[in-house]
């Protein structure tokens, strides 16, 4: 008898696990089980084709259950939707609901798939079920959302959370003339970032006429009486749309899978091994609600992302299939668009190695330019990489800015998977032309950077160093240091350091800055070889001032 394979949930997880397993099985017979109307669509593009950037709706749909039965001999199956799985029967079985009529019946499998996903969060609040209080998650999703946009003429928009999705929905509403305020409960945009970082993406946002109202997270909904809908804030202020969309995070969907008796790690998702087997050997689970390893601590992770969803997919396809095939884990490499803003990251943050207790752990700021400056166009980005002190290796990295940062995220994704360290940044040998870069690139100069400091010859410190009776030493122009510098700065510009370096106190530790870090790292490496404790503040008074602005620095 031959294989019968039933898959619970289509999109990126489950449809590419069908693809996978029809071509290393070609005689096995595979069931995909989709509750909802859509089995195959690029959720990734939804918040885009709200404003009509995709004008096409069916150019989401990736593929039909029609491509499926005709190209693979697939059967697809949408508004079934599995409420149980009987997996101690000795013919295990899986109880199916038909959405349509809610008949039910039972199916056999010899291997199941899960791909549940995970569902938006919508807290039991005050009001959360008023009319005109949206999440997005799928295209009947989007349709609500656009047909309340055109029936009610929306002007204003609630959007609450300010991570990946909620952002780029501000993009969106914002492009079709609607006016935003975005609520988040932490102090910061992205969440995902480190506060500095973020801080380049607010006041991007606030230039762009977005209103922030952030460190105040939501505690009720109410109606107007003009027929649009008040937020009320955990901090008493009230917001007023004639919508909201709510974006304050996923929630895996493991209720299928507790019934059943399979394992949820500590995170709360279905605990997979590395070949994405659950703890019933006839049960494999991939997508958004798996928990799996995070490169970078070891530690389980929720990582609702399209790309390791496709990987998980491929690798169950691969192991149901007898093939060998082991999952290396995730490191949350991600990127969105804001108004034009670009911002991405990957691997950790300073803020969870923090959380984590991890101390051994350096960092370095940099503000280059995309391209080379002499070609027409430059513009700067803003880049954080963060390495392990002892041996230099990648641990994660943040970048904000616009054309360039995706290239040098990616980059910078493959190195931290492969294991490597700042030397190999700084040796990277990576594509220039004027037009695309430079002779030394972001990534190289990140690399030597560090490799500076590692090494002694330009080591760091950062605007939130502890000073301990060290003296901020200043060395940009005079011109520079009076339209902003540290209030206890004092001021001795690089062009004239060989004649005044006397002047500075003997015995005392400088901590020097310039506008970005280029010319400091000239002044340490002058002042160390005439005796001083010299230090480079990484990023100069671009990181500091954007620390001090959120109230860090």
């Amino acid at each position: 008898m031959k294989k019968r394979i039933l898959i619970v949930g289509g999109v990126a997880g489950g449809a590419s696990a069908a693809a996978r397993l029809r071509r290393l099985d070609a005689g096995a017979e595979i069931v995909m089980l989709e509750r909802g109307p859509f089995v195959s669509f690029a959720n990734c593009g939804l918040p885009y084709h709200v404003s009509d950037v995709i004008a096409d709706e069916a150019s989401l749909t990736v593929a039909s259950p029609q491509l499926f039965r005709e190209r693979h001999g697939i059967e697809v199956r949408t508004g079934h939707e599995v409420v149980s799985i009987d997996a101690g029967a000795k013919t295990v079985r899986v109880r199916v609901r038909v959405v349509a009529s809610g008949e039910e019946v039972e199916e056999r499998y010899d291997a199941l798939v899960l791909s549940p996903g995970a569902s938006p969060v919508r807290p039991p609040l005050p009001g959360i079920d008023l009319p005109g209080i949206l999440t997005l998650r799928n295209i009947p999703d989007v349709r609500k959302i656009r047909e309340w946009i055109r029936e009610r003429g929306v002007k204003r928009a609630i959007v609450a959370g300010a991570g990946f999705i909620g952002l780029e929905m501000v993009e969106n509403l914002h492009a079709m003339g609607i006016e935003v305020t975005v609520l988040e409960m932490l102090p910061q945009v992205m969440p995902p970032l480190d506060a500095e970082m973020a801080w380049w993406v607010a006041e991007h946002l606030r230039a762009k006429g977005v209103t922030l109202a952030l460190g105040d997270g939501v505690a009720a909904f109410e109606a107007t009486e003009s027929g649009g809908l008040a937020v009320r804030t955990a901090g008493g202020v009230r917001h007023e749309g004639d919508m909201v969309i709510l974006s304050i995070g996923v929630r895996p969907e493991t209720g299928l899978a507790k019934a059943a008796g399979l394992e949820l790690g500590p995170r709360g998702g279905i605990r997979v091994d590395d070949r994405m087997r659950t703890s019933d050997p006839s049960i494999w689970a991939v997508g958004d609600a798996v928990e799996v390893v995070d490169r970078v601590s070891g530690q389980p992770a929720l990582i609702p992302l399209a790309g390791p969803a496709n990987r998980q997919a491929r690798i169950a396809a691969a192991s149901i299939c007898g093939h060998e095939a082991r999952f290396s884990g995730v490191q949350g490499t991600a990127i969105c668009g804001v108004l034009g803003l670009t911002v991405a990251a990957t691997g950790a943050s300073e803020k969870a190695l923090e959380r984590a207790g991890e101390k051994d752990y350096e960092k370095v700021y940099l503000h280059p330019a995309n391209h080379a400056t002499y070609y027409p166009g430059a513009s700067s980005m803003h880049l954080k990489v963060v390495y392990r002190k002892t041996d230099g290796r990648l641990l994660g990295a943040q970048a904000v800015g616009g054309e360039g940062v995706d290239k040098r995220m990616d980059v910078l994704a493959v190195f931290l998977q492969m294991g490597a360290t700042v030397h190999d940044l700084a040796e990277a040998e990576l594509c220039y032309a004027p037009q695309y870069g430079s002779a030394k690139d972001p990534v190289n100069i990140a690399g030597m950077a560090a490799v500076n400091a590692l090494e002694g010859l330009s080591p760091l410190t950062h605007w939130n160093s502890p000073r301990d009776g060290a003296l901020l030493v200043d060395v940009r122009e005079e011109d520079e240091f009076e339209e902003g510098h540290a209030e206890e700065a004092v001021n001795l510009p690089l062009s004239g350091l060989r004649e005044r370096w006397r002047e500075l106190p003997a015995g005392r530790e400088l901590h020097v800055y310039c506008g970005v870090g280029l010319r400091a790292h000239n002044a340490v490496r002058f002042l160390r070889q005439q005796g001083y404790a010299a230090w480079n503040l990484s990023g100069g008074w671009k990181s500091y001032a954007a620390a001090k602005a959120t109230g860090k620095g």
